[in-house]
């Protein structure tokens, strides 16, 4: 039976295929969840209930949702290119599932352990905005596509900023797999990327917001100057599948911080063992702030966003992948530099 997983195509697909949906299964779930705690926050902070009546305590309103968005009727608009308007949801969400091949919740829990995580990260997350553009494009109305227009060159602006900071990452780790960053981290909470590369853990997470869509930079979808955005003239399931790619891409977001700065499954002190619980209680974390923000902050303007973007954090980001490799180069710092970015 070993041999038959281990040597023949058909067992290395099953094996593959259940990785996948071990993987897969379980995010879908933690969703539903992170949308009913992204609700029932923005609910307390302004001082009502939220989501509290199907189920215990309001925790089985995500599935309703769901089942209403699949059982609701399709409506395609009589001018639209349907092909193209059906194939647009299609592209959002599985681009967004694959881009979890790569990412580790333990030591080995990943599907694919591969050397260039983050560029395939990068690629993959870098195609999502066709989805954007296509249904907006599709759809054949004014305010979808200039909702999926902003998308796009939201999206792309703030793509160059997390890259550059990445970079600096990078080069501290001198490598791109998650692992091996993750383990450069090792020696404790002090010991985490968050306190060498403190000032663009920040931008990071600004950038992460916008890259995104979340408030408060949410423009591609703002109701009061587009009717929604890009995805105004979707329902039921082609409108689900674009908001499971969006949530899935926050999440997504959420595991990069805690991975790049925050040491990804490594237990903060010594005492207590590292493990999938410290992966996944950073990333809650991390979804909190995303959630509070959301809650606190009010919406940019466009000129704002893009000038912030290009502006501000581009020479930043760009001026600290100088810095580091200027540090680690000639070695500036000497032993300070040497223990917290390059794990000596």
């Amino acid at each position: 039976m070993v041999e038959f997983f281990t040597n023949t195509n058909l067992g290395i697909v099953l094996v593959i295929l259940g990785q996948c949906l071990l993987v897969l299964i379980p995010l879908l779930v933690a969703l539903a969840f992170l949308m009913y705690a992204d609700r029932k926050i923005w609910a307390a902070v302004q001082m009502r209930k939220g989501p509290n009546m199907v189920g215990p305590f309001g925790l089985l309103q995500s599935f309703a949702d769901f089942l209403k968005y699949i059982v609701k009727e399709i409506v395609v608009p009589a001018g639209a290119d349907k092909f193209v308007f059906f194939l647009a949801p299609m592209i959002a969400f599985v681009l967004a599932v694959i881009t979890w091949a790569v990412i580790p919740f333990n030591d080995g829990w990943v599907i694919s352990n591969i050397n260039v995580a983050i560029l395939y990260v990068f690629a993959i997350s870098s195609l999502e905005v066709y989805g954007v553009i296509m249904g907006g494009w599709a759809s054949n109305s004014k305010y979808p596509f200039l909702g999926s227009l902003r998308s796009a060159a939201q999206m792309i602006s703030y793509e160059v900023s997390i890259g550059l900071i990445i970079i600096g990452v990078i080069i501290s780790t001198g490598s791109m797999n998650f692992g091996d960053i993750v383990g450069a981290q090792e020696g404790g909470f002090f010991s985490w990327y968050w306190v060498a590369h403190f000032p663009m853990l920040f931008l990071f997470f600004i950038s992460a917001l916008a890259e995104t869509n979340r408030p408060p930079f949410d423009l591609p979808e703002a109701e009061s100057e587009l009717v929604a955005g890009y995805q105004v003239e979707y329902s039921s399931t082609p409108f689900l599948l674009f908001m499971i790619g969006e949530l899935m891409a926050v999440v997504l977001m959420c595991a990069l911080v805690s991975l790049l700065f925050l040491g990804g499954w490594l237990s903060p002190v010594s005492f207590l063992p590292d493990g999938v619980f410290w992966m996944v209680l950073k990333m809650s974390a991390v979804f909190f702030m995303f959630s509070m923000v959301k809650a606190l902050t009010p919406r940019y303007r466009y000129d704002q966003l893009m000038r912030i973007g290009w502006k501000v954090f581009l020479p930043l980001s760009l001026f600290w992948v100088v810095l580091v490799s200027f540090l680690a180069k000639f070695e500036v710092l000497g032993g300070f530099w040497a223990r917290w970015t390059m794990g000596v």
